[in-house]
């Protein structure tokens, strides 16, 4: 039975901890939970970059609102495939006009659809090494853990404090349940 009680009180601190964790965790810049929050994406949010092209050149398509495959088109360059979380590249047509601008239609596979403009500039593609040389995807880059900034005091504290709250209840409730066996042996 003491066993039980050890052990449940045992899981009781483990759980307070875990519980604290990602308070103390918490620093400006965290992904937010609320979809609605600013800087959240949301469905219908498609990306062209550069906005701003010269004929022949190429552009980079992204749709990070989209949870499944999607598709871009335009009228100056093929259709292209974006698979999720990811991006694509299209060449624009070395004859698409100078100046003008086009509309670049999007479709999810969910039925989301929204369109960008992408502008063709007035002078002509001159490849550079970024334009012609494909890097492979480097995967996630974990960042440095909150070293850069230095120590938040406050999220420390507040860590530390619910640290603190979980030993001493731990404590109190292990004393007592030892002083309670006491009392009944006598």
């Amino acid at each position: 039975m003491r066993a039980i009680r050890a052990v449940s009180t045992a899981l009781l601190g483990a759980a307070t901890l875990a519980l604290a964790a990602p308070v103390a965790a918490a620093a400006d810049g965290a992904p937010a939970p609320n979809p609605n929050a600013a800087g959240a994406r949301a469905p219908g949010d498609f990306v062209v970059s550069p906005s701003l092209v010269s004929p022949g050149g190429r552009v980079t398509l992204t749709a990070p609102g989209c949870r499944s495959t999607a598709m871009a088109s335009a009228g100056i360059f093929d259709t292209v495939t974006i698979a999720p979380g990811s991006s694509a590249t299209a060449t624009v047509d070395a004859d698409a006009r100078r100046g003008a601008v086009y509309t670049v239609a999007f479709n999810c596979t969910g039925g989301i659809t929204d369109t960008v403009n992408l502008t063709i500039s007035g002078t002509t593609a001159t490849p550079t090494t970024s334009s012609t040389i494909l890097t492979t995807p480097r995967g996630v880059q974990g960042g440095l853990g909150g070293s850069v900034r230095g120590v938040d005091t406050v999220a420390l504290a507040a860590g530390a404090g619910l640290v603190l709250a979980a030993a001493t209840g731990t404590v109190y409730v292990v004393r007592r349940r030892a002083l309670a066996d006491r009392g009944r042996r006598h």
